[in-house]
């Protein structure tokens, strides 16, 4: 049998598209899943992302009308500055188009938690607006944690200061690190590179707080061990070399081996600085001297002070005491 008959035989039963109905096609498609949270942030946050436009398209026909002075911002809110120039931006489109999708809140004991939509919040506020369109529900704090960074990570990218700020303040609501992991989509070793951030100093992290795209999570991460490792001088070492880094003259990830290399220059003079000399004399006079550092131990007499059977008694001394030591490989 060749192929165009094999063909037909295989395909003899099978309608032809214009006999096959709309419901037969729609039948014939896949299930549609929600996706579910893989390896990784972007998956977690893809996932919770979902969530949230479910319940402001779902919420739509129940949404209130909610006094704009109600609201808090979501306490695990990672976003440390807002763009005037955007919500400038939004607060004109809702004042042409309306509020297209309500932000969503959950009870609290100030009124109102936003779980999702604060800067459509900020520019009704921006606007003089009294209300605002609401869909009010129950989450959990886990839940707000998670949320809270899948809804700016998913309209505006979020610098890794930002959201390591939020997993420390998330932290005390999960039972474990391995299940905060779990629910935000990292590994363990990804958890620890965003919770390397408090292990900077203070001078840092205020300069963070004002421009949180200064230092990334690897860099951070790296100059935290350098200090970690090395304490107090580390620290110096940061704090002399940080102003380049704000005025854009070291990159940020050079810092940590900048520090490292700072240090070990200090480390290297201070080894030079320890060198001790003691004066050798006779009588009042000095005769010579006794130098020790890290390299060699010296002694020096001068000229003219020893006489030849002297210095063979020195020689003779000084190769028994080596012949007794084990020579170095």
């Amino acid at each position: 049998m060749n192929i165009r008959a094999r063909m037909a035989e295989q395909t003899a039963g099978l309608k032809k598209t214009t006999e096959i109905t709309d419901e037969e096609v729609e039948a014939s498609q896949p299930a549609v899943e929600r996706p579910k949270t893989g390896p990784g942030m972007a998956a977690a946050l893809a996932q919770a992302k979902l969530r949230i436009q479910e319940l402001e398209t779902s919420g739509k026909a129940s949404a209130l009308a909610l006094p704009v002075d109600g609201f808090v911002p979501n306490p695990w809110q990672p976003r440390r500055v807002f763009s005037e120039a955007k919500l400038a931006e939004l607060a004109e489109s809702i004042r042409e188009v309306g509020l297209l999708q309500p932000i969503v809140a959950r009870h609290s004991d100030h009124g109102y938690e936003i779980v999702a939509g604060e800067r459509r919040w900020r520019a009704h506020k921006l606007l003089g607006r009294n209300e605002i369109k609401s869909v009010v529900i129950e989450c959990s704090n886990e839940d707000m944690a998670v949320l809270a960074l899948a809804e700016n990570i998913g309209r505006d990218d979020l610098s890794d200061y930002e959201i390591s700020q939020s997993v420390r303040r998330a932290a005390q609501e999960f039972p474990n690190r391995k299940r905060m992991a779990e629910a935000l989509g990292l590994s363990r070793r990804g958890l620890y590179r965003f919770l390397a951030f408090d292990g900077l100093p203070d001078f840092i992290k205020n300069d963070l707080d004002l421009n949180p795209r200064l230092l990334g999570g690897s860099a951070a991460e790296d100059v935290a061990t350098v200090i970690k490792n090395h304490g107090s001088p580390a620290i110096k070492a940061a704090q002399e070399l940080w102003s380049s880094v704000v005025d854009g003259t070291l990159g940020e990830g050079k810092l940590a081996a900048a520090m490292t290399s700072q240090l070990n220059k200090k480390l290297n003079g201070h080894a030079f600085r320890e060198r001790t000399i003691e004066k050798i004399f006779a009588g009042k006079a000095q005769a010579g001297s006794v130098t020790k550092d890290s390299a060699n131990f010296t002694v020096k007499v001068r000229t003219g002070m020893l006489s030849e059977e002297q210095e063979g008694q020195i020689k003779d001394f000084i190769s028994s005491l080596l012949s007794t030591k084990p020579q170095a490989l």
